[in-house]
């Protein structure tokens, strides 16, 4: 049961991450921004979304244990 839960959060946190960077990609492309910066812009705030749930998830685990 663990695993089915770890599973289907980091499937979660994976289809969100990806959602916020495609709106981050979309929005700067809306601004005329070049599809290099466009592509930077979206991997930037994909790796901030990740970086901030790992920090969430390392503060839950610390607090919970």
């Amino acid at each position: 049961m663990t695993i089915a839960v770890v599973l289907l959060t980091t499937a979660l946190v994976t289809v969100i991450a990806l959602l916020a960077a495609t709106a981050a990609g979309t929005l700067a492309r809306m601004d005329n921004a070049s599809y290099p910066t466009a592509i930077t812009r979206a991997a930037t705030t994909f790796a901030a979304v990740i970086t901030l749930v790992a920090a969430v998830a390392s503060t839950l685990l610390a607090l919970l244990t």
